[in-house]
């Protein structure tokens, strides 16, 4: 890093990361909305020459068919309910996430996309209430699912705990509300390490590797992931496309989170560039950009997301009303 680049991360302030991660998270799911889950590239390429742009509308058959530019895929949807549950509880609250959770998945007016953590969520929590009909839920008995549907939205929680010796926790408690699921919660606790450091100061690169380093005290599912940061820190000079396509285009962490990874890095002082690169190899290029936004935010702040990124969000008066909470709350 030069020393004006220095200089200017001096200058970015903890409400700049924080602000920047939250921000960064939503705008790189709904940038990703209308090529979401395209993984052919010669069908990508028909689709928008050139590659696309961000924040298409989905076409007639899409997963996301309906919704309009600035929409939230439903990674998206659910970390917006997460940062509505904390801010209106004034903490994490499982149940009270679960709850609402549950409510928008079973609702027939909800037209987002259920994938696999969210039905069988339901249907665990379905399962009990048959048999307990009278018992309090712990919302801890999530899919057994290991694909990015935690990990998308916890920027904001990470956020408001990043101080917190309890972190670890909270996280795990967060993951388990819609993934019970022993490599979910190893990626999600290793995406929160690298928050939690970027929140605290430090660069891109020291946040990733002392997060793999912690990654490697969480048993066997940590020491995958801290072979995939390994891998995504070797190609990191590679173009993002080949990495990529050799970690997978496909949702489960192991491919979603090195890639994402790997773009961050070869495109770290460029947002911009680093969400047009991930959204072109299509796949699960939403929860890849998700991740990117979140850890670009936090390490170049708010300043490096352009605002007209923020304003195109639908739900951006609600993402505002979290983020103006988050910074009220938490000790800067």
């Amino acid at each position: 890093m030069s020393g004006q680049g220095n200089a200017d991360k001096m200058k970015t302030t903890v409400a700049d990361r924080i602000s920047g991660a939250v921000w960064g998270q939503f705008i790189g799911d709904a940038f990703c909305l209308g090529s979401h889950w395209i993984y052919d590239l010669a069908e990508m390429e028909q689709r928008f020459p050139g590659g696309p742009r961000g924040f298409e509308k989905p076409k007639m058959g899409h997963y996301h068919a309906g919704k309009q530019p600035g929409d939230l895929t439903h990674y998206g949807d659910g970390a917006l309910l997460l940062l509505r549950s904390l801010y209106e509880r004034s903490r994490f609250d499982a149940a009270d996430f679960g709850s609402r959770f549950v409510s928008l998945i079973e609702s027939p007016g909800y037209s987002g996309y259920r994938d696999h953590a969210a039905k069988d969520t339901l249907a665990n929590y379905r399962a009990f209430r048959t048999t307990h009909p009278d018992q309090a839920y712990s919302y801890q008995d999530g899919a057994d699912d290991d694909q990015p549907a935690s990990i998308t939205r916890l920027a904001p929680l990470v956020a408001r705990y990043f101080s917190d010796p309890d972190l670890e926790s909270i996280v795990e408690r967060a993951t388990r509300v819609c993934q019970n699921n022993e490599r979910a919660i190893a990626y999600n606790l290793t995406h929160a390490m690298i928050l939690q450091k970027l929140f605290n100061g430090f660069t891109l690169d020291e946040a990733i590797s002392g997060a793999a380093e912690y990654a490697t005290r969480l048993g066997n599912g940590g020491i995958e992931v801290a072979g995939k940061i390994a891998e995504a820190i070797t190609g990191r000079h590679l173009p993002v496309r080949e990495v990529t396509l050799k970690f997978g285009q496909a949702c489960p962490l192991e491919k979603s989170f090195p890639g994402a990874l790997q773009c961050a890095l070869r495109h770290s002082d460029d947002v911009s560039a680093a969400l047009h690169a991930t959204v072109a190899v299509g796949g699960d290029n939403a929860a890849r950009a998700a991740m990117i936004g979140a850890w670009l935010g936090a390490s170049l702040g708010i300043q490096a997301i352009p605002t007209r990124w923020c304003e195109a969000l639908t739900a951006r008066e609600e993402i505002d009303k979290g983020v103006e909470w988050l910074l009220r709350t938490v000790q800067l």
